[in-house]
């Protein structure tokens, strides 16, 4: 059985954006974790800004890094 990889109110972006309105939002925050679906885990994402929310498995999902800067 897989486990849930990512944390609640970690930034995430969706890998694909097919069938997916291109005034959906780029970024989302993982806000639940929901139960597994064909054994792969799903997570509740929202977007405050554009008020959007969403469901998507784990798979679709790719974290955010937070911290770059140009410096390095």
């Amino acid at each position: 059985m897989r486990h849930h990889r990512f944390p609640i109110g970690l930034s995430v972006r969706l890998k694909n954006r097919a069938y997916i309105s291109p005034r959906a939002a780029d970024t989302y925050q993982i806000t639940a974790k929901l139960p597994l679906r064909d054994n792969s885990p799903q997570y509740r994402i929202r977007n405050d800004e554009l008020g959007q929310e969403r469901v998507s498995n784990e798979d679709n999902l790719e974290p955010i890094e937070r911290g770059l800067t140009s410096d390095h």
